[in-house]
């Protein structure tokens, strides 16, 4: 793969999380529009978590570094509290409340760091349009709490002075690529090298997540299939680099509507009283 290949585009519907409403409509037809994929990343470091949905427990000990999904889920809208294990909901350490899920949408929600070293949610939107012959897609999202960076590619910077919590796309030559993630305008490596592989007619979503104060800076990578110009089926996401665990939880989540995110205000440490 070229370096020239790339392209930078950087995206701030990360952050934008209410432009979510409006998503079903521009992504699916109305027979798909009550339902979106969502996958969930877990990137704060060093912190396992219990998920509660509407005060009801629906997942033990979710580890980070892992990637869960994706699920179809019903648009509506829900509470959600992330708790240390074997703490009650009334401890959580992350919560949101009232967040709608639209339809038609794929997401990832990433549990990660901001750019203080505090837990938050957001939401991204991922690009599920067809690639060309040959071609794949690479997304690269800034989820660490730690400064700008440049992400380099055979030691040249594709990406240049992302930060969190932004992402940066480009569709690129299939292949495999070594990339590290360095400190903007320097070569000082914060992250890798770790060796990428770019599948023809996917999306491949790499995540910066962890602490650089802390030392925890890893990457966490997410692929979504089925991008391929010629239509092969209904693009889903899978895990990459993390392990996605075992599958029968989403069967739980999925009864409860655990991933309900978008739309929705991420707080820290405190619950509100009120509809569990």
């Amino acid at each position: 793969m070229q370096v020239s290949t790339f392209r930078r585009v950087t995206a701030g519907t990360a952050v934008a999380v209410a432009a979510f409403a409006g998503i079903g409509a521009v992504t699916a037809s109305p027979a798909y529009a009550a339902t979106s994929k969502v996958s969930v990343v877990h990137g704060i470091p060093d912190t396992p978590v219990d998920v509660y949905v509407n005060g009801k427990k629906t997942l033990d000990n979710f580890q980070p570094g892992d990637v869960a999904g994706p699920l179809d889920l019903e648009q509506g809208r829900y509470d959600l509290a992330l708790t240390k294990p074997g703490q009650p909901v009334g401890s959580a350490i992350l919560t949101v409340d009232d967040a709608q899920v639209p339809g038609g949408a794929n997401i990832s929600l990433a549990a990660h760091l901001d750019a203080g070293g505090k837990p938050t949610i957001t939401p991204f939107v991922n690009d599920t349009a067809k690639v060309g012959a040959g071609k794949a897609r690479l997304i690269v999202r800034h989820t660490a709490a730690a400064p700008a960076v440049d992400v380099r590619a055979g030691g040249t910077p594709v990406f240049e002075d992302l930060t969190n919590p932004k992402e940066a796309k480009a569709d690129v030559d299939a292949g495999s690529v070594s990339a590290d993630v360095v400190l903007a305008g320097t070569s000082t490596v914060a992250i890798g090298p770790a060796k990428v592989n770019l599948a023809e007619g996917t999306a491949t979503i790499v995540y910066a997540i962890g602490s650089a104060e802390g030392k925890s800076l890893k990457l966490v990578s997410q692929t979504i299939k089925g991008l391929h110009s010629a239509p092969s089926g209904v693009p889903s996401g899978d895990g990459g680099l993390a392990d996605t665990g075992p599958q029968s939880w989403w069967y739980v989540l999925a009864g409860a509507g655990v991933l309900l995110l978008l739309g929705g205000g991420a707080r820290v440490a405190t619950v509100r009283a009120g509809r569990r």
